[in-house]
């Protein structure tokens, strides 16, 4: 509120003055605040824009890393009892000396498999020529936790089995001991085999 002084006139020479209360303007308080709070909420949708777009330009966050699995493979071991003529013993021997390199480039394939090599006194390093307990010695000294190891029957002509085992040599635990067939004495029929082999031993493996 506030006042002025307004003269007023009166009879003769005599001047009296009026005290006039003039009401003064204030805003509203309540409108104030009003104005105030909604001008903060007009800022959050650009606030939240700004962090959506801060956090689209900073790219996908990396998956945390994990270390892949130390494993070694054998030498397979062979036996041959089919009888045919030694050209062909020779050849079979020679495949399935390849047999472990294969298995090795199908494993190292995953994302999840580190491939180490076995340190073996002995030319052929598999379970017959040093024994399995050396075999998972060897395994421990390459600092692996998988050792896998086997051998393949010739049994004759058309027919001829494989055997693989999987060692977890750090908990001393036999993880997989099953047979497999070979299709064709060739080198593409071992080829397959090692395939077959590598998608076999992703079900015994742990999901990383």
């Amino acid at each position: 509120m506030g006042c002025a002084l307004s003269p007023k006139a009166t009879s003769d020479t005599t001047t009296s003055v009026e005290l006039v209360i003039v009401p003064s303007y204030e805003p509203p308080k309540g409108r104030q605040r009003e104005k105030v709070i909604g001008g903060a909420e007009a800022m959050w949708p650009l606030l939240i824009f700004a962090v959506l777009a801060l956090w689209f330009s900073a790219g996908p966050v990396p998956a945390a890393a994990h270390d892949d699995i130390p494993v070694v493979v054998a030498d397979f071991d062979y036996e041959d009892t089919s009888g045919e003529t030694e050209d062909r013993r020779t050849a079979h021997a020679a495949r399935v000396k390849m047999f472990p390199s294969l298995l090795r480039e199908r494993l190292s394939r995953e994302d999840n498999y580190k491939i180490l090599q076995l340190d073996c006194a002995n030319a052929t390093c598999s379970a017959d020529s040093i024994g399995v307990e050396d075999l998972v010695a060897a395994a421990l000294k390459a600092d692996a936790q998988f050792l896998i190891y086997g051998r393949i029957l010739k049994m004759s002509t058309l027919i001829q089995w494989g055997s693989i085992q999987v060692v977890d040599v750090r908990q001393k635990k036999l993880l997989l001991k099953r047979l497999f067939s070979l299709r064709g004495d060739t080198d593409e029929g071992f080829r397959r085999a090692a395939e077959f082999v590598g998608e076999m031993l992703k079900g015994v493996t742990p999901k990383l």
